[in-house]
């Protein structure tokens, strides 16, 4: 297959232009030839670049992609070692955002709230005018310190940021991968027992504590592993492709 023949079966999947979106998703960067072996990372970096090569890629499926509004006005600097990096490695670079957070099934919301065992779940978290998160109930109560517990095992991050100052026991949580700090605002007007995400900043600590809500945060890359992750093993038995996950497992 070839790198526009994959954008396609992807994008027809992924739906981009149904999505208001910074990020410019698809095929960002092309290469030449056949790709027998396809890569799927968080990122795309230099890095990411290099081990996707290392695996034998072609191709690179990527979260946080190159190409977002006007950044490759200038091939200069950073953006220069980037796109020269893809073409010395005959790589194409595919990148999608919000679609593969928003994704009812492959989406890194959708297969958090399932990793997490939530029930009931429905569609949450307002971004400019979509919904790209879930929110759900757990099948038992926890106590705080259990749902800790529990996202830092279905997570499998380093560490994770917990503000609690809503209920000692959890039972609804809403979910939004990634940077969405501001949603604890909309957990809270839910009504929602927790908030997960990915990063904290002094803005979702003042909304917590004032609020008094729960929020935890389990990092930016590790909460959005999953929707590469599950696009990948899609794409292989859409495809006769090996696809192989490039995980960096950075602790931001």
């Amino acid at each position: 297959m070839t790198c526009h023949q994959i954008a396609a079966l992807l994008d027809a999947e992924l739906n981009p232009a149904a999505y208001k979106d910074v990020s410019n998703n698809g095929l960002q960067v092309e290469n030449t030839g056949e790709i027998s072996v396809v890569a799927t990372a968080v990122d795309a970096s230099i890095e990411t670049f290099e081990a996707a090569s290392r695996f034998g890629a072609q191709m690179v499926i990527v979260h946080h992609g190159l190409s977002w509004g006007g950044s490759l006005a200038r091939i200069t600097g950073l953006n220069y070692r980037l796109i020269s990096c893809a073409i010395r490695l005959n790589l194409a670079v595919y990148g999608m955002h919000l679609p593969l957070d928003a994704h009812p099934v492959l989406g890194n919301n959708a297969q958090l709230v399932r990793a997490l065992g939530l029930q009931d779940v429905t569609r949450f978290m307002d971004y400019h005018g979509q919904k790209i998160g879930y929110c759900g109930v757990l099948p038992e109560p926890l106590p705080r310190e259990a749902f800790a517990a529990l996202v830092k095992q279905v997570v499998k991050s380093p560490r994770i940021e917990c503000l609690e100052f809503g209920t000692p026991v959890i039972r609804s949580v809403g979910v939004c991968s990634g940077g969405a700090p501001e949603g604890v605002e909309q957990a809270a007007a839910m009504g929602l027992d927790a908030y997960l995400c990915g990063e904290v900043n002094l803005v979702a600590y003042n909304l917590a504590k004032q609020l008094e809500t729960n929020a935890y945060f389990a990092g930016h890359y590790a909460t959005e592993r999953f929707g590469v992750r599950a696009l990948g093993d899609w794409l292989s038995g859409q495809a006769a492709l090996e696809v192989q996950f490039v995980d960096l497992d950075l602790p931001y």
